[in-house]
């Protein structure tokens, strides 16, 4: 089900006294309308119900709303649109309508020129975003290479038993490249040996997939994890960058399904992003697995924001 946007969540402090350099993102944002010019579209996917089959911490269904709520007051430093085109939304457990109606969703986006920002939300929706890329790629820009970049502690390479969930988006879209002849390129930073058993790095191997563990993400090995993220991006033409929450340690997101036992660190995390997104290869970026219920005073919640407002700065670059 698409649910328009909600406009009232978007609203904070209001600084008046300084101008067009003093708002903030509650002021410029609009609902999205069919013939808008490019922009910054945030589209949220409120479904938990692939963590529910995984047997996690149900609650990221209300991830979208409350990730507007600690969105709407950071500052505008970017001059590039910024939409808001509502949420899909899980209906009566239907998650394969949902990922595929994300799908569509993300495609129109594409295809009008936007950079969709999807705020989760399970990490099933990784696979409803890769359709809509794979959609717009056929369309679009057939010849051309995704690499498909997820910060996470897990390599959500799981089979479907028998259906999808949040554990199996990547297995899922290996799965769609073998049956459509394209090739899987999926890279996992930030992977927890303690979070993934052998079957599924035997898996990753199988398939072809990189993988950095978070005990490889260290200040004296920085530039080489580096060195490897850039050189997975030299080999596509787009990136489909998703970034799972639970790749921070526990105590600074503990509002996830799995907290991290270690994680990798806000500081480290933040300068592998900007490696990925100076390439100027993104082409869609997604938030999983925030879950409110498991906030502590929003703390989650505004470190979500904080990689929201990284993400976005770096790609309102790029629109036209």
């Amino acid at each position: 089900m698409l649910q328009l946007a909600d406009m009232q969540l978007w609203s904070g402090r209001t600084d008046s006294e300084d101008g067009r350099a003093g708002e903030r993102w509650h002021q410029r944002i609009s609902p999205l309308q069919l013939d808008d010019p490019p922009g910054l579209t945030v589209l949220g996917f409120a479904s938990d119900e692939g963590v529910r089959r995984n047997k996690g911490r149900i609650g990221a269904a209300k991830g979208p709303r409350i990730l507007r709520l600690a969105m709407a007051n950071l500052p505008a430093t970017f001059d590039a649109p910024l939409y808001d085109a509502g949420n899909v939304r899980v209906e009566r457990e239907d998650l394969e309508s949902a990922q595929s109606l994300l799908g569509a969703r993300i495609n129109e986006l594409l295809g009008a020129g936007h950079f969709p920002l999807v705020l989760g939300g399970g990490h099933e929706m990784a696979f409803g975003s890769y359709q809509g890329i794979a959609r717009w790629m056929r369309e679009h820009h057939r010849e051309s290479s995704l690499g498909i970049i997820n910060f996470d502690a897990h390599l959500d390479l799981r089979t479907p038993a028998p259906k999808g969930s949040s554990g199996t988006p990547f297995f899922q879209i290996a799965e769609q490249c073998r049956i459509n002849g394209r090739e899987f390129n999926y890279l996992c930073v930030g992977a927890a040996d303690n979070a993934n058993t052998p079957a599924l790095y035997q898996r990753a191997d199988e398939l072809g997939a990189q993988v950095i563990r978070d005990r490889e993400i260290s200040s004296w090995n920085l530039n080489t994890v580096q060195a490897r993220i850039h050189d997975f991006i030299e080999k596509v033409d787009f990136v489909y960058l998703t970034v799972c929450l639970d790749v921070l340690p526990a105590a600074v997101m503990p509002a996830v399904s799995a907290p991290s036992g270690r994680g990798v660190s806000m500081e480290f995390l933040e300068v592998l992003l900007d490696t990925v997104l100076e390439s100027n290869k993104v082409c869609l970026a997604d938030i999983a697995e925030f879950n409110p219920y498991f906030d502590i005073e929003d703390h989650g919640a505004r470190t979500a924001a904080r990689l929201g407002f990284q993400i976005a700065n770096r790609a309102a670059r790029k629109i036209p």
